[in-house]
């Protein structure tokens, strides 16, 4: 085997990476190895164009690669955010305010628990008797602020 088979393979062996890379940025969630990949096809292209490049200068090229795309890629998500449907989809408590919920804990003094689905939440606002149905106004330090529900008949 000669050196320019050597370099060769070492090339084909970070585009194959950069495959590697992007086909398991589709298997798996988020959107974090398409940088990698990106990074690490760039440092083929470099060990093609640059056949004498040694060993540790291609995984310096690959990490300061994988920072720049990443960062990059920071940049372009913070520019260009991606559309939802639903914006609330990770923000349960968030997802809470407006909705009406029972008290299963009277609230005294401030404080008691409401139902919420099949859990229960701490809840804080004016005092209200269990079984009293209450709105959420609003998410403090992970408990519900709620309001009492006026009836109107």
């Amino acid at each position: 085997m000669t050196l320019d088979d050597v370099i060769a393979n070492a090339a084909l062996l970070w585009l194959g990476a950069a495959i590697l890379l992007g086909a398991a940025e589709l298997m798996v969630p988020g959107v974090f190895l398409v940088f990698l990949a990106i990074a690490a096809a760039i440092t083929g292209l470099a060990v093609f164009a640059l056949p004498v490049l040694p060993l540790s200068a291609q995984l310096v090229a690959f990490a300061l690669w994988s920072v720049v795309s990443i960062l990059i890629g920071k940049r372009w998500y913070h520019d260009y955010p991606v559309a939802t449907a639903d914006p609330l989809l990770n923000d349960r408590g968030a997802r809470l305010i407006g909705e009406l919920v029972t008290v299963v804990t009277p609230i005294i003094q401030g404080e008691g628990r409401v139902k919420v689905g099949d859990g229960e939440w701490i809840a804080i606002g004016a005092d209200a008797a269990a079984g009293e149905r209450v709105r959420v106004t609003a998410i403090r330090d992970g408990k519900l602020v709620v309001t009492p529900q006026i009836m109107l008949d």
